[in-house]
């Protein structure tokens, strides 16, 4: 059994003295795992590097077998990020959301689509942070989890949509949601049908809004949280005034 495909990688994970275990994220294969010898050598710890993109060959006896990777570098993106703090927090969290939702060896091409543009835009703090939130939501979409954000659930209306059930995972008016506004999550405008241009706060809401359904729809049902790089990436946004 083999395939070869574009990928990026995801976790790499020490396996014995030399070895390690490296998942990436393909169109065609998803979420995938392989063993890699010799990782800790000088010459492959620089290339295996989280956000980086790689020509993979994965190789096993048999399709249920973990098999090895091998592998030629494609782009290099994970050097550029080293002296922004604010980015690799946002590649940590984005590589340990995409470990902990998506299945394994399931082909996801719009995932993988999304998460190849964030993390090349990972140079940019005015635009990857929004990115971010729609790559959340784009997750839950693929999984079956969608958010309905056209239209309120309430009235039907498709104007002034400005919260979301946290029940239902449907968009409210203003008007509808006036009598419930401490229970629903607020819905920022980048994420409705006709998006605005983020304003202050929208990230923060977004990425309150993604986290309570990813966790509650996808995470919990497999008795997982919140990874803490999430929660550090907050963090720091958050300290730098871009939240």
């Amino acid at each position: 059994m083999e395939w070869q495909d574009r990928a990026i990688v995801l976790m790499v994970r020490p396996h014995g003295e030399t070895s390690a275990i490296v998942e990436v994220l393909s169109a065609d294969h998803g979420r995938h795992a392989g063993l890699v010898r010799g990782a800790s050598g000088k010459r492959l710890r620089g290339v295996l590097q989280p956000g980086n993109v790689l020509d993979v060959h994965w190789r096993a006896r048999l399709s249920e077998h973990l098999g090895t990777f091998s592998f030629e570098a494609i782009e290099s993106r994970a050097p550029a990020l080293f002296d922004d703090a604010l980015a690799l927090s946002g590649l940590g969290s984005a590589c340990a959301m995409a470990c902990l939702t998506l299945p394994e060896r399931v082909a996801q091409p719009r995932i993988y689509q999304a998460f190849d543009v964030l993390i090349s835009q990972m140079h940019d703090i005015n635009i990857w942070p929004a990115l971010y939130v729609r790559w959340e939501a784009g997750v839950l979409r693929e999984l079956g989890y969608g958010l309905q954000l056209d239209r309120c659930a309430a009235t039907g209306t498709t104007d002034n949509l400005t919260h979301v059930s946290p029940r239902s995972g449907q968009a409210v008016s203003t008007e509808a949601a006036e009598p419930y506004l401490d229970k629903l999550l607020s819905l920022p405008g980048f994420l409705r049908k006709k998006p605005l241009a983020p304003q202050s706060g929208d990230v923060r809401a977004g990425l309150d809004l993604t986290g309570y359904f990813l966790e509650r729809r996808v995470l919990w049902p497999i008795d997982k949280v919140l990874p803490e790089a999430r929660t550090r990436m907050i963090e720091r946004l958050d300290r730098a005034g871009y939240l």
